[in-house]
Parts: structure tokens; sequence; C-alpha cells
């Protein structure tokens, strides 16, 4: 399970990677029935994280981050996931703690994963 799970953080990584410039430092990932719950550490780019210096910049960054990345999964899973772990995605819910640069993404699948 470790390997599938290894290769699952490796999707998330590579689909950040390749859409904020930057991929998370660190990702925690657990399957609980038909769940991956994965934890992010170390998103934001530099320049977000300049911009997160104020109240408003923090909302800026917390609302662009979350919406897109719920908008690109909405739009197709990432290449090979579904495959990976057995069954189709039907929803990702995702929120972002901007002042501890941490994140948190829940993925709903149709059946219990392998």
């Amino acid at each position: 399970m470790s390997k599938v799970i290894h290769e699952f953080n490796d999707i998330i990584r590579k689909l950040r990677k390749d859409f904020y410039g930057k991929g998370p430092e660190r990702i925690h990932t657990v399957f609980v029935e038909n769940m991956a719950i994965s934890t992010l550490y170390g998103n934001l780019t530099p320049t977000e994280l300049f911009i997160s210096k104020t109240e408003e910049g923090r909302e800026m960054v917390h609302s662009a981050r979350t919406k897109m990345i719920q908008d690109i999964y909405s739009e197709k899973p990432p290449e090979k996931m579904e495959e990976l772990v057995g069954a189709k995605l039907l929803h990702l819910f995702s929120d972002m703690k901007v002042e501890e640069d941490m994140a948190i993404s829940v993925f709903i699948f149709d059946k219990n994963i392998t």
C-alpha cells in the first residue's frame, strides 16, 4: 500500500508543480474507505509568500489556490490517478491555511480504494 500512496503523492505533486510552478515540499496521504486524505506542506511560491504578508494578500492567495485546484480536478482527474487507486474520482474538497503554508485535499472516489 505504501507504494500506491507514494505514487498517489507523486501525481499530486506533479500536477501542482505544473500549474503553480512549485509543488508541495512534503505530502502525507492516508486512504480511508473511499477517500484519500492528503495534507500538503510547503506549497507557496516565493511570490505568494510575499503577497501573503498582508491580510488582503492572504485572502487573495487562499481564494486563488483553492478555487484553481478545485477547477483543475473538476475538469479532469490527473492522469493515472483513477487507474492507480482502482476507482473513479467523484469529488475533491480542498482548503489551505496560508499562514502555515499547509493545505488539505480530500479526494472522494466511487468505491473503496485499493
